[in-house]
């Protein structure tokens, strides 16, 4: 049985959203059969794969509400191997107040996930930043985590806040595991980065945290503003060769 990983980190803008797209891209890439799912209402996974338009189509809202199908809102991509479930309609509604108490009081989001993991997919969710509605009921039907942090001080001083909820959550859901923690958006000249990076190995467990680090660089930035993943527009950046290598471990760990 494949797995349910899901991509969390305690804000924005530490590189979640592309781990999430660049991770499912290099996992369906090495023969993985994946399905990348976008449950955070801004619905930016949409950019990152190149399905953006003036209404990107139903999506995990519609579904929850009971108004798509499966079959609807499954999205192909240019890579065979990935396919793709965007936010849907709550990313153009914009109410996300709404969109929360529907995910929380649905017991539909499951059953999808469940659906589609026992199908032989593994299943990568991009989650709202923080620890709300949302990334509580993904926890809940999740088995794996992976928390991006970004090379900054003020990412790392959220990281406790993550870590603890995160431990709640696998004590409220026996199933549940850390895979562990990613370091991105790395500057190997900045020394700043380089001290955050050597203090997160110092402070936490050595299995809690990944050899493979994810630097900065152009290329992802342009890569998602031309509506693809990194690894797939410009597979010998030094980022693609990191989301590969990150790609190898997970697969390593949660392909039978």
């Amino acid at each position: 049985m494949k797995h349910i990983l899901a991509v969390v980190s305690q804000k924005g803008g530490v590189g979640k959203t592309t781990t999430a797209i660049n991770v499912a891209a290099a996992l369906a890439r090495r023969g993985v059969k994946t399905l990348l799912v976008d449950m955070d209402p801004q619905g930016s996974v949409r950019f990152g794969v190149g399905l953006q338009g003036p209404y990107a189509g139903p999506g995990i809202a519609d579904y929850l509400t009971g108004t798509k199908g499966l079959a609807d809102i499954v999205r192909g991509t240019a890579l065979p191997f990935l396919r793709v479930l965007l936010a849907g309609s709550v990313a153009d509604s914009g109410d996300h107040v709404a969109y929360q108490a529907l995910v929380s009081d649905s017991t539909r989001l499951g059953e999808l996930l469940g659906r589609v993991r026992d199908r032989g997919y593994l299943v990568v969710v991009d989650t709202p930043p923080g620890l709300g509605p949302v990334v509580q009921r993904v926890l809940g039907v999740a088995d794996r985590v992976l928390v991006p942090l970004q090379c900054e001080p003020l990412a790392l001083q959220t990281t406790s806040q993550m870590l603890k909820g995160i431990r709640t959550a696998v004590g409220e859901h026996a199933n549940l595991k850390l895979e562990g923690i990613v370091l991105t958006m790395f500057e190997e000249q900045n020394a700043l980065s380089q001290r955050i990076a050597e203090y997160v190995r110092r402070q936490l467990p050595a299995d809690l945290v990944f050899d493979v680090i994810i630097p900065r660089t152009a290329a992802t930035v342009e890569a998602f503003a031309a509506g693809q993943p990194v690894v797939v527009r410009t597979p010998d950046d030094p980022a693609s060769v990191a989301y590969g290598a990150l790609a190898d471990v997970l697969r390593a760990r949660l392909v039978p």
